[in-house]
């Protein structure tokens, strides 16, 4: 079966059909896809970790500065997969392209903007977050060569986008698996001197840039020369003012919300940093493990905002919402579950990529605290993603903003020191706005407002 659905995930109609078959039949492919994503990450952590605490640190601290720069390239993502979706649904191929070339565009100038980051912000950024000498120096090293190479990991991003939003799911899962298994091999080479010099965590970094940067070239071929849904023609490369601002408007409410986000996490990093390199290795641990039960989230989530943008643009607005009701419901199942493994194993885990003691035991408090919510984490997810295929991005975006900023980050503060329990209340603090956060997701879908808003007008 599982066969059946990858082999003819090119060719779906998402807007008929069996709506839990269309909704594996995306997120199978983009499950494998997303954890070759995060293996990019994974795979960096165990090798670094190779090197020391400090080296872990140092990558740790940077994934923290990375969440906040690549919320850009999420919101384009995010407005080119909504309007690519919304066209495809209703038939207007040549509006989906459209879009498509115009976030290359965008795509373009994030790319030298984020080049420009790498060489300028990258240290003062390490430097406020509170690294010092050697993990300063690692951080930043490591920091400037992931994003002077960012264009890579920008036209990654949206040339996946563009295929998921036609319905292709299969071909960027491929190209995901090729990268990953190029920075497999890359990596201890590269860190270790195999073949090359010994670049330690800058080799890691540019064993990290060469992946993305040939996987996306092969994303970009495909969709201009291959024989991808949606074909892209180099002589339609016209900026195009409207649709640029069209996607930015759909996408902007997305960045603001990854951004609350990221700069929770970096405030979160600087309150951590407190407690020493033991506690900021052990969060950064514990994030990169989390990050790896929310790819298939992640998966069904993205399925269900494209199946509700196609067949919202086909003006089937209860195919819309069961699509969005039941891949939910698949992922509060797969994430309590994972809960259930992480609390029980959390020091199991946590021991994979550092086993010193101190670090184990801060670790595997994060995750035997924060599992809890996993279920709240896994609802407002898939229906914060699928508000977002609706063309309703600023409703999720208030509801992140609220919990995050107005819950979280008071919270870290207040109870570790008003409760005296330490660096366990920032734990706490991340486990009740996961909760309030999943909770009003919920009941704003369940008003159903984002049936009415029509996206297929630029």
């Amino acid at each position: 079966m599982i066969r059946r659905l990858l082999g003819n995930s090119r060719k779906l109609d998402l807007t008929e059909g069996n709506t839990v078959r269309n909704i594996w039949a995306l997120a199978l492919p983009m499950m494998l896809g997303n954890i070759m994503q995060t293996a990019f990450n994974v795979v960096d952590m165990i090798w670094v970790g190779r090197l020391g605490s400090e080296a872990i640190a140092s990558v740790a601290m940077s994934g923290v500065v990375l969440f906040v720069i690549i919320t850009l390239i999420i919101g384009v993502s995010t407005g080119t997969q909504t309007l690519v979706a919304r066209f495809m649904g209703a038939g207007k191929c040549a509006d989906a392209e459209n879009v498509a070339m115009q976030s290359l565009i965008i795509g373009a100038v994030l790319s030298v903007a984020l080049a420009g980051a790498g060489l300028i912000l990258a240290r003062p950024i390490l430097q406020i977050l509170g690294a010092k000498t050697m993990i300063l120096q690692l951080g930043t090293d490591y920091l400037k060569i992931i994003l002077i190479g960012g264009l890579g990991m920008v036209y990654l991003f949206l040339a996946c986008a563009i295929f998921r939003a036609s319905g292709d799911a299969l071909t960027p899962m491929l190209i995901m698996i090729g990268a990953t298994i190029l920075n497999v091999i890359l990596d201890p080479l590269m860190i270790f001197g195999i073949g090359f010099p010994r670049m330690g965590v800058k080799g890691a970094a540019l064993a990290t840039v060469l992946s993305r940067g040939l996987a996306a070239l092969l994303g970009l071929y495909i969709l201009f020369r291959g024989s991808s849904r949606l074909r892209l023609h180099l002589a339609k490369l016209q900026a195009n003012i409207k649709t640029i601002a069209r996607i930015v408007k759909i996408g902007f409410p997305n960045s603001i919300q990854m951004a609350s986000r990221s700069i929770v996490g970096l405030v979160l990093m600087a309150i951590v940093a407190r407690y020493g390199s033991y506690a900021i290795a052990a969060y950064g641990i514990g994030l990169r493990i989390f990050s790896v039960v929310l790819m298939p989230g992640f998966a069904l989530a993205t399925s269900a905002a494209i199946l509700v943008g196609q067949n919202l643009g086909a003006r089937k607005f209860l195919r819309a919402q069961t699509s969005a009701r039941q891949a939910a419901g698949f992922n509060t199942l797969l994430m309590g579950l994972a809960g259930i493994l992480f609390f029980t194993f959390s020091a199991n885990l946590i021991s994979v990529f550092d086993t010193n003691p101190d670090i184990v035991k801060l670790g595997a408090e994060y995750l035997k605290i924060t599992s809890f919510g996993y279920i709240f984490v896994a609802q407002g997810l898939v229906l914060g993603r699928s508000l977002m295929g609706a063309g309703d991005t600023i409703s999720p975006m208030l509801i992140s903003v609220f919990a995050l900023l107005g819950i979280q980050i008071p919270l870290a503060v207040i109870l570790p020191n008003h409760l005296h329990i330490g660096i366990s209340g920032v734990w706490w603090a991340i486990l009740i706005s996961s909760v309030l956060q999943g909770a009003l997701t919920c009941f704003w879908f369940n008003l159903g407002r984002w049936k009415g808003i029509d996206n297929l007008r630029i």
